[in-house]
């Protein structure tokens, strides 16, 4: 029998397999996160009609003969270079540039993924709304009021509370930064002919208790009579009130009881910047660093104590810094301003919003203003990720060559970032098909008249004896 074919056998079944690679990319071509496949052939074994021998001192050496016994597949790879970009506005929608998968949980196993359209369940958690498998990731924790992401732990599902609660937060810090004019304005004689000088600014702001109720700080400025550079601070909270509210401020690590004074002196250098403040029993803050007052008043809707006193709620008066001027209360001759920075109180309120920046970090927006922290995505890198195993879904799982999976954040140990908002497209090249399906279906065609010219030659043996 010809080994003929054999051969053309073998070109038929293997040209067919690439034939059903190239069938399988062209119908993924608009699968999201797909990953090509590409068919690498090689020749199999030879039959040595004669060996090869050297040369001696007579004659050359000679080659060897060999009759090849047809082709094989050499390998199916997958083709993980990077695919376009669609932007779908949809938030949840995640994919990755670069390297790396998003890490799924398919009941308890890992698998695999460059498909990032996500969405979020009934429960909160973010999920493959095509199988249900779980995103995976960090969780932030609450650590003295402030969100912390520790990616160093095992990885866990992601849970989006929409509408879940953000608790109200005390203010403990107000932040100034107004400007105090310098300049005494001139008033009309009063009846004994002296002229009076004098200047009076106010300033208010919200702040905020401990259950996220408001109230109005303000702080009066009284320039000091016959004094260039001191102004006379009055603190009040809830001045418009009917029931008193026992303001006192003082320097210390708190304030005064409810006794306490209400007031202090500011202090400014000759060049208008903060120099020091001073309060009523002649204590001095100054000379370097921050000018910090203390200040405490009473929380009406909060129960006594065990002795009857209402609750004291203090929080800090940052004036700035000695010298400063960008965030510090200053003396310029420019018209006073209300400006106070900043306070850190808020009221209590409810997820309304989230994003995800290219990190990963799930950051939610909250009816009252505030962002905080929720998680972080992760991502799987391999030593060899042409080694992944397809489990369909559009899932890959480790196999015996790929290397185990590193996990981690994007941007660091050569992962790719992240991109909310958009989707990766499959990585087929349409026209690359179809020229390869050509090529395919010529070499199938050209391995079919192998087989059949041998077929010619054997009837022609058998002619022979006719």
């Amino acid at each position: 029998m010809m080994r003929s074919l054999f051969s053309g056998v073998s070109g038929l079944q293997n040209h067919q397999t690439r034939m059903d690679v190239i069938g399988n990319n062209i119908s993924n071509i608009n699968t999201t996160g797909f990953k090509r496949g590409r068919v690498n052939f090689q020749d199999i074994i030879y039959q040595q009609l004669q060996g090869a021998s050297r040369p001696t001192p007579d004659l050359g050496g000679v080659n060897p003969k060999e009759v090849g016994l047809g082709m094989s597949v050499a390998s199916i790879d997958t083709i993980h270079i990077q695919g376009s970009l669609q932007t779908t506005g949809v938030q949840t929608d995640l994919a990755i540039i670069g390297n790396g998968f998003f890490v799924l949980d398919n009941m308890g196993t890992q698998l695999f993924t460059r498909d990032g359209a996500f969405s979020i369940d009934a429960e909160g958690i973010m999920v493959n709304p095509a199988n249900g498998m779980k995103v995976m990731g960090w969780m932030a924790r609450e650590v003295d009021g402030v969100s912390i992401l520790d990616v160093s732990r095992d990885v866990e599902q992601l849970e989006i509370p929409v509408g879940g609660k953000d608790p109200a937060r005390a203010t403990t810090i107000v932040n100034f930064a107004c400007n105090l004019d310098k300049r005494i304005p001139e008033l009309p004689e009063n009846p004994t002919g002296a002229q009076v000088r004098d200047s009076t600014w106010s300033t208010t702001i919200k702040i905020y208790d401990s259950f996220g109720d408001i109230h109005d700080l303000q702080v009066e400025f009284t320039r000091v009579p016959g004094t260039a550079n001191s102004w006379t601070a009055s603190v009040n909270v809830n001045p418009q009130s009917e029931i008193a509210t026992n303001t006192s401020v003082g320097f210390g690590e708190e304030a005064p009881g409810v006794d306490g004074p209400s007031t202090f002196t500011v202090n400014f250098s000759n060049n208008g910047t903060l120099l020091s403040a001073e309060d009523e029993d002649g204590n001095v803050s100054g000379g370097t660093g921050q000018v910090q007052m203390f200040v405490a008043f009473d929380v009406q809707s909060a129960d006594p104590d065990d002795e009857g006193n209402l609750v004291r709620q203090e929080f800090v008066l940052n004036l700035g810094n000695v010298g400063g001027f960008t965030n510090s209360i200053t003396q310029y001759a420019e018209a006073s301003s209300t400006k106070m920075v900043e306070q850190d109180g808020r009221t209590m309120g409810y997820l309304e919003n989230f994003k995800i920046d290219q990190s990963g970090v799930i950051t939610g927006i909250f009816s009252n203003g505030s962002t905080r922290t929720l998680g972080q995505v992760a991502l799987a890198s391999f030593t060899n990720q042409g080694g992944l195993e397809k489990t369909g879904d559009n899932t890959f799982r480790v196999s015996n060559n790929s290397g185990l999976a590193i996990i981690g954040p994007s941007g660091i140990a050569g992962k790719g970032k992240i991109i909310a908002g958009t989707l990766e497209m499959s990585n087929v090249d349409m026209a690359d098909q179809f020229v390869d399906m050509i090529v395919t279906q010529r070499g199938f065609q050209a391995n079919s008249k192998t087989i059949q010219t041998a077929d010619q030659l054997l009837q022609e043996l058998l002619t022979l004896k006719r």
